[in-house]
């Protein structure tokens, strides 16, 4: 299973250039406007090109023009090398860079090489514009020059390339499935507050609108897991007993919630939001069907700060399971976090930004006598507006 071990971003918004380390777990803090959001948005412009979605993504970012760092690049870079676990003396190699071109962009280079024992890198595909070198596992050699397929030049090569070897088809789909999830919509009118359909569903979506289908599901096929659940909603709110799953129309189920201090179970339209949000977290970090990237933006919205410890404790375990990355700018979330979980980003002095692992910082004497949100509280590891 391949993993991201490192990922460069250039010239995109504050990350003039950003080079990190990737762990199983990274928790991103820093004052508003810093450019937590914005690694995330890296990840799934980069996850976005691998599955053919380049331009759409881009348009939904604001466009090229948009991205750019301002005044100082014109063009941005993405570089990402995965390892496999099983042979990690042979990674992956991979590299987007986009350009602006009149009123749209170009794609002058692309890149994904494997260094495969060799002293120069294997190369699997390199593209300079709509000149496409890629490797035909058929004919056991490269093939440059045009490509004699339709190539459509403002989406990837590595999108469009026809079947590779094993490796970096793996990669391939890895990095296209890479998941981002916003803080979850609870209004009048959300799509978890509605009945669902009943069927087999792996996640419990985006917007919540796969929850009730995901927990009946998962009572029914991992009855282990879904205990796991209940068990820790049980400890997060006391008084909770059950979840139920009543069938209101044909092929259709809601979801109750059971409690000890009431008669009757209570609605989803009738759960607070910090409830509604810890019950979807819940569900996607404890999901089997979690990609292998999983990107969390703010979870810490709405839940109650006793929660925050269950919430740690939630990730770190999913971690095992998912390379996840998580902005937050909850100082009690990290009173639950270890420095080797936590990437401190700053402005540096030109006014872009800094990455740091805390656990790269000299801490330790601080950490004797505060906890970790306490020093960063204290500006001791940077971060801070």
């Amino acid at each position: 299973m391949y993993k991201m071990n490192r990922f460069r971003i250039r010239g995109f918004r504050r990350l003039l250039d950003v080079d990190l380390n990737i762990r199983p777990l990274m928790v991103l803090i820093g004052a508003n406007g810093i450019g937590k959001t914005s690694i995330l948005d890296a990840i799934s412009l980069l996850s976005a090109s691998a599955a053919g979605g380049l331009n759409k993504e881009l348009n939904r970012l604001g466009g090229i023009g948009s991205l750019l760092t301002v005044d100082r690049a014109d063009e941005i870079s993405m570089t990402v090398n995965m390892k496999d676990e099983r042979n990690p003396g042979s990674p992956l190699e991979y590299q987007l860079d986009i350009s602006s071109k009149a009123q749209s962009y170009a794609i002058p280079f692309e890149s994904l090489t494997s260094p495969r024992g060799r002293r120069k890198p294997f190369i699997h595909i390199e593209s300079f514009y709509d000149n496409v070198t890629y490797y035909e596992i058929q004919e056991n050699k490269l093939i440059t020059n045009r490509p004699n397929w339709s190539h459509n030049p403002l989406e990837s090569s590595l999108s469009q390339v026809p079947k590779m070897y094993p490796e970096p088809e793996e990669f391939r789909r890895i990095l296209s499935s890479a998941s981002k999830y916003h803080v979850l919509d609870v209004g009048e009118r959300a799509l978890v507050k509605l009945p669902q359909q009943m069927k087999p569903a792996e996640l419990p979506g985006e917007e919540g609108e796969d929850l009730v289908s995901f927990l009946y599901y998962l009572r029914e096929a991992n009855p282990d897991r879904f205990s796991t659940i209940i068990d820790t909603l049980k400890a997060a709110f006391k008084g909770f007993e059950n979840l139920n799953f009543p069938p209101v129309a044909a092929g259709m189920l809601a979801m109750t919630w059971k409690e000890n201090s009431f008669s009757k179970p209570l609605y989803m339209h009738q759960l607070s939001e910090g409830t509604l949000r810890f019950l979807w977290l819940v569900s996607l970090l404890q999901s089997p069907g979690l990609s292998t990237i999983t990107m969390i933006d703010e979870p810490e919205v709405s839940l109650h700060p006793e929660m925050l410890s269950l919430l740690a404790d939630l990730m770190r375990e999913a971690s095992q399971r998912t390379q996840l990355v998580v902005a937050t700018h909850s100082d009690r979330l990290i009173r639950f976090l270890q420095p080797d979980e936590v990437v401190v980003m700053d402005e540096t002095e030109d006014g872009c930004t800094s990455a740091t692992w805390a656990d790269t910082l000299d801490l330790n004497r601080w950490l004797e006598d505060y906890s970790l949100d306490e020093v960063w509280r204290l500006g001791r590891m940077g971060g801070r507006s």
